[in-house]
Formats: structure tokens, C-alpha cells, sequence
């Protein structure tokens, strides 16, 4: 295929998902199509075209890399498709949007994630209910440290919660202000439900209320979030309906119930609720274990469309490893597959026949990596290019062509990536996307993919240069061998880290030998500890593993295990020589 064709079509796959449901001014009924003996459906049918008011969030709907995402997006779609008409979507940014459309008569559907209440049904008229919620009070962790997390409503006194005007949530918190004397609470226009529960992450405010399925999602992002009270019995989710004659809703009905049946919708709440559509980032003692076992597999694939699209292949490999963890067959509910995790539509466009053929994905994901760094502007250059190539790959150039709009705003490099990733996670913010051209997104993502992919990268650079000091020793090739060890040292230069990777439940204590000031956890997944400062660290008996400065170390021993770790070195000490450096103290 010409490169220039190739080109234009995958920028058109960036590109056509923000532009495809633009093109036609909502639709309004009036009385006339009515006394023509066509119901609500026969007129969407025949306009072949369902109008939509959609509200622009991560629960709902927004652009993805490829293609518009969210569980009530896909849902919505999945009908059109049932009656056989194309999407028209009107874009709104709150809840209070959403239903000043639906009272101005706006479209045939508004999506929105609304619960179902008593003063809406007064005004709106719902369609069948698709999913249900719980709607929760959600604080920070660290209010446990102060004493001030909530156990019941009266607790709720004192406390700065803030929620978004016209939700359901300003109703529960009303009612609760009814009965408990003293107890008030804020609203706001300005925020989305998703940046209040950053804001409480933060410590900004304490606590602010999410339905359950909100807090579910944003949980791994905000790992500080914790439910403290459930506000409400379970509420249904459903859409409003511009609907006189209950055609559309008897379709609507019709639809979910054949939808359920077929295990479709289990496969949606799956997959937006509970399956997690990233890996977790900086598994790294896993990752050890599949640098041994997987990557030789592939290596020679890495090198041959590295070497063919003049990419490093570590980049390539490490991408890989975040994508998919080196899993030919890996899959998501989206449709992406295989080793760099291509959708149906990329794959075609890049000649690649099966996606979960190993040469055939990466030589793939090497090529479509390519034609997203040769659409970057020029004056991205040097490592900045490939990270805004990564984070494109990930988020979407749309994302990173707005992140760019913003930072010339705020006055900050739009070509510098240590810049545009302090922009990105702005993206997630009402008061920022509602002005930028492809809305929403979640804009840490991006930033932690460019993050773990070059954590990645840097321990299989290491692990290659080591592997080639080994070959040049035995080989006896003195004058390589040194110009390889000045490689190495290069590369080690100024990277230090120190990090605890249990296989199970250990206990680690630290001492900061400085201030003497202790910590102790049960450490289950990995624990980094501050590389720039000077520990002494404790462990009871069994095996452990560290991370120090990229080198795993495993000790094993049936007593306590003492070490210090001074100026980016980690060594193992005597009892006498702990208390020595602790005021003579065992702890």
C-alpha cells in the first residue's frame, strides 16, 4: 500500500469517531408528524437517525484512541444498530445540561447515567432501567489517621462534602440535611463527579457521593478513595425519552431483554466494572519472570521490525510488555487483540491478516507506531518525540493535539513532553475538555503508560547490556568489552531505586538513618521506598526479593534479615551494626 494512502487512512481512524456524529442538528417533534399516524420509531427509522443527547464522561461516553468508548455509549449503539440507524449525538458536559435538553425537547434520547427518582419522573418520562446503583459516600483514607471517617450521617457534620449541582446526590444529601441538625453541604457546577473524587483523593475536600458503579471505576485511579456510608438502597439507571406513543420505549424493551438474554450485558458491566482494560502498571516482579520466559520467544520479532521501521526494539518490547504482557491471544470487550493489541479496523489498514499471530502484531505495531510518529508536528524531537508517539498510541492524537491547544495556554512548551504530561491529566477536567476539541479523557493514563513503558525499557536495556558483557568475557574481546561496560555505566548513571516485590505478604520495616523516623507495612504488592534518602530495613525470617537500582537481589534466611541502604547502595548487616546506626535499638 502507498505510505501516503496508509497514512491518510489511519489518521481518518484517529480522526472519524469524533467527527461521526456531528453532522445534523438534533431533532425536534412537533405535533404535525403525529397526526400523520407515524409513531416516535417510525420517524427515527425513517430519518435513519437516532438523535442522542450524551453526556461527555468516563461512565457514559468519550473519545477513546480509536474510537468513542463507555458503557452507556456502547449500550446506546448496540440499539441503534437493533432498528438499523446511525448515531447523531449532542454532546453535553453535566447533568445539568442533560436535562435542560431533554426540557427543550431536544432529540430523541438523552444518555446521561441518570437514576431514577421520584422528582424526575414528575418531568421526564424514562425509558426500561439498564443497570443499578447504590448511591455511596466516598471519603479519603486518611481521615481514619484523624479521626474524623464518618460512621454514620450524624458524623457527616462538620465535614466539607461537595457534590454536583441537580444530581440525584444533591437530593440524598437534602434529605439527610432535613433530619441531622447542623449538618451541610456544598454544590458545584464547575466539577464532574470524577474530579470531586480527585479533589477528596487530594485531600481538597473530605468526602463527596458517587453511585457505586463511578466510585468502582475510579477506584484504581484514586487508591486513597474508601466508601464510607451507602446513602441510598439500590437505584436504576435508564434514559430519558422523547417518546408520546411508547413506540421508542416498547423498543427499547424489546432490545434489553433479547441484550440480556444473550449474556451481552453481563459482558459489558464485566468489562466496564470489573475487568480492568490496562494491566497493572510496574508489576515489576512479574515482569522479571516473563523477561526469562516470554521475551526470548519474540526477541528476533522485536529486532526484525525494529530494525524494518528503525525503531529500538526494546521500545518496541517494552510497549508490548504494557500492552499485553507478551500474550499472543491476549483480548478486550473493545475489540483490540494480540501482542501490540491492534483493533479490527487498524489491523486491516496495516495489511496485518490475524492479530494474534506473534510477527504479524508486532511488525504491525511497529509500522502503525511509525505512521503516528511521522504525523507529530517537527519540532517534537529527540526523546519527546517518541513519548508523544506512546502516549498517542495509548490515549489518541486527538487527546495529545488538545493537550498541545492547553499548554500554549498556559503558557507551557506543547513540544516539551515533561510539559505535556503535566497538561494531560487536565484533560479529565469539565472546566478544560468542555473547551478542546475531542472533550473528555482520561488524561493519566497517557502519563503512566509512557511511565511503566519506560520503566520497562530501562530494565531490558540493562539486562541486554549485561547479557553482551557475558558474551564479550568469554569470548575474550577485551577492547568491546570495555566500551561495553562504559555503555553500562552510562545507562546506570543517576538511576537509582529501591523496592520490596513480595511474592506474599511480608512485613517490612524501614528506619530513615537520618531523622531516625520508623515506618512498618504488610507489604502485598510492590513496595518502592525512597531511593534518595539513607534506610535501615528490617524482615522477619522466609525469602524476600528487592529491586535495587534494576537489579533483583533475593535473600533467604530463618532469622530476621538486617540491611542498610546508604548513598544508592544496599548492604547486609549484623545485629550490632543495625543498633549502631538506630540509638542502640533492635527497632
Amino acid at each position: 500500500m502507498n505510505k501516503r494512502i496508509l497514512l491518510s487512512l489511519l489518521y481518518a481512524v484517529f480522526f472519524m469517531g469524533t467527527f461521526l456524529h456531528a453532522h445534523f442538528p438534533p431533532y425536534h417533534y412537533n405535533e404535525y408528524d403525529m397526526e400523520q399516524g407515524q409513531t416516535s420509531l417510525d420517524l427515527i427509522k425513517e430519518r435513519k437517525r437516532l438523535d442522542v443527547v450524551i453526556l461527555n464522561s468516563p461512565t457514559t461516553y468519550y473519545a477513546g484512541a480509536e474510537r468513542e468508548v463507555g458503557f452507556d455509549y456502547d449500550l446506546i449503539s448496540s440499539f441503534a444498530k437493533e432498528i438499523g440507524v446511525d448515531l447523531n449525538l449532542t454532546v453535553v458536559y453535566t447533568v445539568s445540561e442533560a436535562l435542560q435538553k431533554s426540557r427543550d425537547g431536544v432529540g430523541d434520547i438523552t444518555v446521561a447515567g441518570l437514576t431514577i427518582t421520584d422528582e424526575r419522573k414528575k418531568e421526564f418520562k424514562f425509558g426500561p432501567q439498564y443497570h443499578t446503583v447504590q448511591e455511596q459516600l466516598i471519603c479519603s483514607s486518611s481521615m481514619y489517621k484523624k479521626k474524623t471517617f464518618p460512621r454514620d450521617t450524624e458524623d457527616m457534620k462538620g465535614l466539607h462534602i461537595v457534590v454536583g449541582k441537580d444530581t440525584s446526590y444533591e437530593t440524598t444529601l437534602n434529605k439527610i440535611k432535613a433530619e441531622v441538625e447542623g449538618f451541610t453541604f456544598s454544590v458545584t457546577t464547575e466539577y464532574s463527579t470524577e474530579q470531586l473524587l480527585e479533589l477528596t483523593h487530594k485531600n481538597e475536600i473530605d468526602c463527596t457521593v458517587a453511585d457505586s458503579s463511578v466510585f468502582m471505576i475510579n477506584q484504581r485511579y484514586f487508591p486513597k478513595l474508601v466508601r464510607a456510608l451507602v446513602l441510598s438502597p439500590r437505584k436504576g439507571l435508564a434514559w430519558i425519552l422523547r417518546d408520546d406513543d411508547n413506540s421508542l420505549n416498547d423498543a427499547l424493551y424489546r432490545w434489553l431483554n433479547r441484550y440480556e438474554r444473550s449474556g451481552k450485558m453481563a459482558e459489558l458491566r464485566d468489562y466496564y466494572y470489573t475487568f480492568l482494560s490496562i494491566f497493572d502498571y510496574y508489576d515489576t516482579s512479574i515482569f522479571y519472570e516473563r523477561l526469562k520466559k516470554r521475551l526470548p520467544k519474540y526477541k528476533k520479532y522485536f529486532i526484525g521490525a525494529g530494525e524494518k521501521h528503525k525503531i529500538n526494539w526494546m521500545v518496541l518490547a517494552a510497549q508490548s510488555y504494557q500492552e499485553s504482557h507478551w500474550n499472543p491471544h491476549a483480548k478486550s470487550h473493545t475489540g483490540v487483540r494480540g501482542m501490540m493489541m491492534l483493533t479490527n479496523n487498524t489491523a486491516k489498514l496495516l495489511g496485518v491478516k490475524n492479530r494474534v499471530d506473534v510477527k504479524q502484531s508486532i511488525y504491525g505495531g511497529a509500522k502503525y507506531m511509525r505512521v503516528i510518529e511521522k504525523m507529530l508536528s517537527p519540532e517534537i524531537i529527540g526523546k519527546n518525540r517518541w513519548a508523544f508517539t506512546l502516549a498517542s498510541y495509548n490515549v489518541g492524537y486527538g487527546h495529545i493535539l488538545d493537550a498541545q491547544v492547553l499548554a500554549r495556554k498556559l503558557n507551557k512548551n506543547p513540544n516539551s513532553w515533561l510539559d505535556i504530561k503535566e497538561v494531560l491529566p487536565l484533560l479529565s477536567q469539565k472546566k478544560y475538555f468542555r473547551k478542546l476539541k475531542y472533550g473528555y479523557a482520561r488524561g493519566n493514563e497517557p502519563v503512566k503508560y509512557v511511565d511503566a513503558i519506560q520503566n520497562y525499557y530501562d530494565i531490558i536495556q540493562k539486562r541486554e547490556a549485561k547479557n553482551e558483557i557475558i558474551r564479550l568475557e568469554k569470548e575474550k574481546r577485551d577492547e568491546e568489552l570495555r566500551i561495553a561496560k562504559e555503555i553500562l555505566r552510562e545507562q546506570n548513571r543517576g538511576k537509582v531505586g529501591l523496592k520490596v516485590l513480595p511474592k506474599n505478604k511480608v512485613w517490612v520495616g524501614y528506619i530513615n538513618i537520618n531523622t531516625k523516623k520508623k515506618y512498618q507495612k504488610i507489604a502485598v504488592n510492590d513496595l518502592d521506598i525512597d531511593p534518595e534518602k539513607d534506610w535501615l530495613l528490617l524482615f522477619g525470617g522466609g525469602n524476600i526479593t528487592l529491586e535495587v537500582n534494576h537489579e533483583i537481589e533475593k535473600y533467604s534466611s530463618s532469622k530476621n534479615m538486617r540491611f542498610k541502604y546508604v548513598d544508592g547502595k544496599l548492604t547486609k548487616i549484623t545485629l550490632a551494626e543495625f543498633k549502631s546506626l538506630n540509638d542502640g535499638k533492635k527497632w
